[in-house]
């Protein structure tokens, strides 16, 4: 499924982005998917929970394609 999520600031870190877009209930959930190599930033494989995401960037986890749209 594609979908967005819009952030007030420059950028989000990967794991909040999750909890955020309703992929992963709690940090340490999205610490053990992104760990585990199961997410993909801009079509590539990412081990950083802390990854910032700007404006325009694409994250994947299962079916799910979320991009980052700033307001800024």
């Amino acid at each position: 499924m594609k979908k967005s999520i819009t952030i007030k600031d420059e950028f989000i870190k990967l794991g909040q982005a999750m909890k955020l877009a309703g992929l992963a209930d709690t940090g340490v959930d999205a610490k053990f998917a992104i760990e585990e190599g199961k997410v993909k930033v801009n079509g590539e494989t990412d081990l950083r929970r802390g990854r910032k995401l700007y404006n325009g960037d694409v994250f994947t986890y299962e079916e799910n394609e979320i991009s980052i749209v700033s307001k800024l």
